[in-house]
């Protein structure tokens, strides 16, 4: 493993949460594998193939006026052609607005995520990411423990 190929995983790890905040599906699209792919969303079955996995971003796009993930937590491991990136997405999106204004609530969510990627002749691509959410103690938990 060199150093190169942890910095490209990282180049594209990184355009793929960005064609998300664009909502750029030709982007997305062209950042993952063209055989056998998989996807699961936090509170998602498992989508297999390309047709299912990228109907699901032009969909979860499409229903969301803004998002922009914050990445921490990033590990990148790399063995061979294959590459696994860890990361905690902090997420801050917003539905479509209410009437007479620009944007609707925003929300922050924190889902775990893992992208496992293979180099190709055109260089890395996806061949999965399984997002999940991570649970959060309510403050209804926090009063049932004093």
């Amino acid at each position: 493993m060199s150093r190169t190929d942890t910095e490209a995983v990282e180049e594209t790890n990184t355009a793929f949460y960005e064609a998300m905040e664009r909502g750029d599906v030709d982007t997305l699209s062209a950042l993952w594998l063209d055989d056998e792919i998989s996807c699961v969303h936090p509170g998602w079955p498992v989508l297999t193939g390309r047709g299912e996995v990228l109907r699901s971003y032009a969909l979860i796009m499409s229903h969301t006026e803004y998002i922009q993930f914050f990445l921490t937590d990033t590990k990148v491991t790399v063995i061979g052609d294959t590459a696994v990136v860890t990361c905690t997405e902090n997420i801050l999106s917003g539905g479509p607005a209410e009437e007479g204004q620009d944007l609707g609530p925003l929300v922050g969510q924190l889902v775990v995520a893992t992208n496992v990627f293979r180099r190709t002749s055109e260089g890395w691509r996806l061949w999965s990411h399984h997002g999940s959410p991570v649970l959060t103690e309510s403050d209804e938990d926090a009063e049932d423990d004093s």
